[in-house]
């Protein structure tokens, strides 16, 4: 699954974020102009996901993984949501597979 940040949001006017949810992990995309950042974070690692849902406007998502956070702003209350039921099940499978 793909989910990129609103355009309208604070820093997403001309390169949106984007989160892949993908088989063993998340990939987050943070373009910028001459150069962008993309991480991979694999479900093992993460040990927990916060969401900031104010009453007007957009959720900022904060990763917490090997003791670093990162965070993903300017995504829609339902794709924050999304988001993290499908991180939360992804950690289930990867703890299912572990034990």
């Amino acid at each position: 699954m793909k989910f990129v940040a609103s355009r309208l949001s604070r820093g997403n006017k001309i390169f949106p974020e984007e989160i892949y949810i993908e088989e063993t992990g998340i990939k987050l995309k943070q373009p910028g102009v001459f150069s962008g950042k993309t991480q991979f974070i694999s479900y093992e690692h993460i040990s927990s996901v916060e969401i900031d849902s104010p009453l007007v406007g957009f959720s900022t998502l904060r990763f917490f993984h090997a003791g670093k956070e990162v965070i993903a702003h300017g995504f829609t209350k339902d794709d924050a949501a999304q988001i993290e039921v499908a991180i939360e099940e992804g950690r289930k499978k990867a703890s299912n597979k572990q034990g």
